[in-house]
């Protein structure tokens, strides 16, 4: 049996990706067969098409970190045929072969059955992201950060940003949203900003070792220099939630927000995170924290990835992007 799938091959090392026909792997103890009816694209995924060192372990590679659909063949007792199931992160879409094709072979582990208040669509419009947005979430919200000054989010039009915005806006707080677009101020604060900064205005005064504390918490999903400026304006026994370096891996700081304010800086990995505690995430998306991102996210046939693939790499994707397959 042979399914489609957005395989990345490479040729003098310059990377290109086009549907072709994969053969199906058989399956191995331990493992199950998923067939995927949706995925979605993660800047991950992006690095992983492009050629991004580090990121994919050999080409010719399928990318696609997030895996919603069926299972056909389960060589485990947690999964029967039929189960409707997901799976992002560890590491699908690196060296196993991801969500751009129409099957996985995953180990069981990795895969948790879908929650009864979720389908495929909106799990997916959630994806790694989303739960990424939900672990920097749990992280503020398990340190009861005050809601009496706003939490700041950078970044706030991508995938993981706008879905913490929205979700930290239901949970009663303000959100002050840091975009460079200035032209999503209407989308951001229909999302749940109540102030959208200007990122360049933001970043134009010189990051001091302390700035006024003028936030209880943080989602940065950016890292780098707004990284750095975020932690200065942190409030006593604030949190500063970082899952992202788009802006640069590297960040300064100094001491004194920590010791003199006693704020927490907490690296957020949710594709390397326990199954259970990814189950918790995707409970509480389907339920307390359920958003309607209908209006945040674009749905498009794995045929048409390539387009969507080169705006997220250039920084001009709005939200999320559902994958379908079976054109």
């Amino acid at each position: 049996m042979r399914f489609k799938g957005y395989l990345v091959r490479e040729k003098d090392e310059i990377f290109s990706g086009s549907l072709e026909e994969i053969d199906t792997p058989s399956i191995e103890s331990g493992r199950v067969l998923i067939k995927v009816h949706y995925s979605s694209l993660n800047y991950k995924d992006a690095l992983a098409a492009s050629g991004a060192k580090g990121v994919v372990k050999s080409y010719p590679f399928v990318p696609g970190i997030d895996v919603a659909g069926e299972i056909i063949e389960s060589m485990s007792p947690d999964f029967s045929i039929g189960d409707n199931v997901l799976a992002t992160g560890y590491k699908i879409g690196m060296s196993e072969f991801g969500g751009f094709g129409e099957i996985v072979h995953l180990p069981s582990e990795w895969v948790i059955k879908l929650p009864a208040k979720l389908d495929f669509v909106k799990a997916m419009s959630y994806g790694t992201a989303g739960i990424t947005a939900a672990a920097c979430i749990k992280k503020i919200t398990d340190a009861d950060c005050s809601k009496e000054l706003p939490v700041i989010v950078s970044g706030s039009t991508g995938g993981v940003g706008s879905v913490a915005v929205g979700i930290l806006a239901k949970l009663g707080y303000q959100v002050h949203a840091i975009s460079g677009k200035s032209s999503k101020e209407n989308v951001l604060k229909m999302i749940g900003a109540s102030k959208v900064l200007d990122r360049d205005i933001f970043m134009s005064e010189p990051i001091k070792p302390m700035d006024k504390g003028l936030y209880s918490a943080a989602v940065d999903t950016v890292g780098g220099d707004i990284l750095s400026k975020i932690i200065t304006m942190i409030s006593n026994h604030g949190v500063v939630s970082c899952c992202g370096n788009v802006a640069g891996p590297k960040f300064s700081s100094s001491v004194f927000p920590f010791i003199l304010r006693g704020i927490q800086l907490s690296g957020i990995d949710s594709a390397e995170s326990s199954i259970n505690f990814k189950k918790e995430l995707w409970d509480l998306l389907s339920d307390e924290w359920s958003l309607n991102l209908l209006n945040q996210t674009k749905i498009v046939g794995i045929s048409k990835i390539d387009k969507e693939i080169d705006k997220i790499l250039k920084g001009n994707q709005l939200g999320r992007v559902v994958i379908k397959h079976g054109e």
